[in-house]
């Protein structure tokens, strides 16, 4: 409901609030929490409550989606504020300058994933990996081009290239 005043009153708000409130509508998180389901008994009461609270890494991975999103589709959404957006009036730059400041970002939040893989932790490898592996995907994604919204070319590709057309082992 948030996104949906700001389109209404033409409000572009700060980074922080776009990030808090997009970052939840972009469903990464739930995505995150959704994958754990089909991990069997190991997917305990304790990882459920963990990834729920947001830890690092999915606060990260959340974010690098994000911006990884922005980046690429931030041309197509019309009369939506985008990011970039908010950071063009929160500071007064140009769209190359701000689509700078989120790469910036995204090398950032790469590195506390990362950190967040390589450090000892009380919740399992399985699970810090599934996350590792989300991301890497939506870096496959959005790397270049919105590879989501646009799936008729890489997307394809891809989903052809394991499933139809797999490697033999």
């Amino acid at each position: 409901m948030t996104e949906a005043r700001w389109l209404n009153e033409n409000h572009i708000p700060t980074i922080e609030e776009y990030m808090r409130i997009s970052k939840k509508s972009g469903a990464y998180p739930l995505l995150i929490l959704t994958s754990y389901i089909g991990m069997g008994d190991i997917a305990t009461k304790e990882i459920f409550n963990w990834v729920s609270n947001e830890p690092r890494i999915v606060n990260a991975a959340a974010t690098l989606c994000r911006l990884m999103d922005e980046i690429v589709s931030n041309e197509k959404r019309g009369q939506v504020c985008s990011l970039l957006d908010c950071y063009m009036k929160q500071f007064d730059m140009s769209r190359e300058a701000a689509i700078q400041e989120c790469k910036n970002r995204m090398t950032i939040v790469w590195k506390d994933i990362n950190e967040e893989c390589l450090r000892p932790t009380k919740v399992p490898m399985p699970f810090m990996t599934c996350v590792l592996n989300l991301s890497r995907f939506m870096d496959v994604v959005y790397k270049n081009e919105d590879n989501y919204t646009d799936s008729n070319r890489l997307m394809k590709t891809c989903i052809k290239e394991v499933l139809v057309d797999p490697v033999p082992i």
